[in-house]
C-alpha cells in the first residue's frame, strides 16, 4: 500500500490526501443516484435480497408497483411479491377482487 501511495505522490507532485479530497469530495447535499425501474428480487424467509437494483417490484396479483421500502408480503415458494394482505388472500382464493 505504501508503494502505491508513494508512486502517486511522485507522479502528481502532491500528497494523495489533498488530491483525493479535491477530486472526490461530496458535500452533504449530494446523494448517489436513486435506482429507477423494476428491481429483481430473491425472496427469502423474513427478508429479501435485491439481485438487480431498482425502485419497485410488481405485485403478482394486481400488477401494481410496490416500492421496495413498502414491500412487506411475499411468497418464498412461488417467489412472488404482494401489494398487501388483500392481494395475498385474493391469490389464495379466500377473497374476491373489489
Amino acid at each position: 500500500m505504501r508503494s502505491i501511495i508513494s508512486s502517486i505522490r511522485r507522479l502528481t507532485g502532491q500528497p494523495l490526501s489533498r488530491r483525493f479530497n479535491k477530486r472526490f469530495r461530496m458535500n452533504r447535499y449530494e446523494r448517489s443516484p436513486e435506482p429507477t425501474g423494476e428491481a429483481e428480487v430473491e425472496f427469502l424467509d423474513g427478508e429479501y435480497r435485491v439481485r438487480k437494483p431498482g425502485a419497485y417490484v410488481r405485485c403478482a396479483v394486481t400488477g401494481e408497483p410496490i416500492p421496495l421500502e413498502d414491500l412487506r408480503y411475499w411468497n418464498v415458494d412461488l417467489q412472488e411479491p404482494y401489494a398487501g394482505p388483500h392481494a395475498k388472500l385474493m391469490k389464495l382464493g379466500l377473497k374476491k377482487p373489489d
